[in-house]
């Protein structure tokens, strides 16, 4: 048994609402807190109104999935949300050199570290337009290791998170240390929420994102989608009032 169970099937889309998928990808392994730990990966595809595709945290590329996206429309936007979730940008520009990359703040400079793609059309900056506004709404969390996009689409009242909140399954878990881990870091079903060693990142901007959190709440999601982990498929604002009740003024 590995050591922590992927949400299986894998490299296939997998419907959430009108015109929203997601795709759970591989395992892959990453640095926290000084370990080399386990994560598994999900990736949203979003059609937008004039039939293009958008693509948030793309996950791997395998030709049984490019098949599938291909049946769907045109992929138009690759999005890399955070400096942690850009790392198959590359692959994809390959597959599907026709489409625009963007890029939130940091990650650039993560990518040209490790040798990754950097040739980014734009960095995401929050009360600009861009060709997707009409169909989602974004606002960008900043923070001391990292800054992260979020995303809300409209139609469907779906909320796109990626690292503020991660909710591990135990039962997925093999190893009993990870099962410490997990649930030592604050990330672990039902109760998941942002790492305690990201938190200690934003500690200085805890204000500023509980301003982020507060619009997130207003904009009375459905549904959260998360990129590691048991995703939210109801009661979002909930979640987010529990998730992020460290938070000054964010009571559950």
């Amino acid at each position: 048994m590995d050591v922590i169970e992927t949400y299986e099937p894998t490299n296939i889309l997998k419907t959430v609402a009108d015109d929203v998928w997601i795709v759970d990808g591989p395992v892959i392994k990453f640095g926290y807190m000084g370990l080399k730990l386990p994560f598994p990966t999900r990736m949203t595809i979003v059609k937008l109104a004039d039939g293009g595709l958008w693509v948030h945290s793309p996950t791997a590329l395998t030709s049984s999935l490019k098949e599938q996206i291909d049946t769907l429309g045109q992929i138009r936007y690759l999005i890399a949300p955070n400096r942690i979730h850009y790392w198959w940008i590359e692959d994809w520009v390959g597959a599907y050199p026709g489409a625009e990359t963007y890029a939130a703040p940091g990650v650039r400079e993560q990518a040209r570290d490790n040798d990754r793609f950097t040739d980014y059309k734009s960095e995401l900056t929050e009360g600009d337009r861009y060709p997707w506004s009409g169909d989602l709404d974004m606002l960008v969390v900043v923070g001391g290791y990292m800054s992260e996009a979020v995303f809300f689409h409209k139609a469907s009242r779906t909320l796109l998170l990626t690292d503020l909140i991660e909710n591990f399954e135990r039962e997925k878990i093999a190893s009993p240390f990870f099962k410490f881990v997990s649930k030592f870091s604050g990330g672990c079903d039902p109760n998941g929420k942002m790492p305690i060693d990201l938190r200690l990142t934003f500690f200085m901007h805890r204000r500023q994102m509980a301003n982020a959190v507060r619009t997130m709440i207003s904009w009375q999601p459905q549904r959260i989608l998360i990129a590691h982990g048991r995703w939210y498929p109801e009661n979002a604002v909930s979640e987010l009032k529990r998730a992020f009740s460290w938070l000054p003024g964010i009571t559950p």
